[in-house]
């Protein structure tokens, strides 16, 4: 299953893009013997002034026809390391064969697009800078890998 991080903006290159690359290093390391990945970003424009309307239609041209899309929002679903690695492994076991996780831009998710997506995720009730919720985002994507293969990576 092919993963895909649809987000608004450009990320520059720092210590974000850094553990960016390691973790999606690790994840397609880890998730090939899985059929995880490979994995990979694709940052759309950031429409200054044009709406979360503007940025859902950009949003939606670089999602591959056919994956699930997982919005990545503070109300979204909380869950565990262990259940985004179960969540992420049914995906993939239901024939899933894209993912994407979509970060919106500064003013969030347009309602529209929310409502059509497959699911929500959230990594808590506080809102994060889209950078770090880039960095957690493929973090956890690896850490989900290590569960579902066994690797002592995860402690639980």
């Amino acid at each position: 299953m092919r993963v895909h991080i649809v987000a608004v903006g450009r990320l520059r290159a720092g210590p974000e893009r850094d553990l960016i690359d390691d973790y999606l290093k690790r994840f397609d390391r880890t998730g090939r013997a899985l059929a995880l990945g490979p994995a990979n970003v694709i940052e759309v424009e950031d429409k200054k002034n044009a709406g979360m309307a503007a940025e859902a239609a950009l949003i939606e041209k670089a999602i591959p026809n056919g994956a699930l899309v997982c919005i990545m929002d503070e109300r979204g679903k909380l869950m565990t390391s262990p259940d985004f690695a179960d969540t992420i492994g049914n995906w993939r076991d239901t024939g899933r064969q894209d993912v994407a996780f979509v970060i919106g831009g500064a003013d969030g998710i347009d309602p529209a697009f929310r409502a059509r997506a497959d699911a929500a995720l959230s990594f808590g009730k506080m809102v994060w800078p889209h950078m770090l919720v880039r960095v957690m985002l493929t973090e956890q994507l690896y850490r989900a890998a290590s569960i579902l293969s066994g690797s002592p990576y995860h402690r639980a």
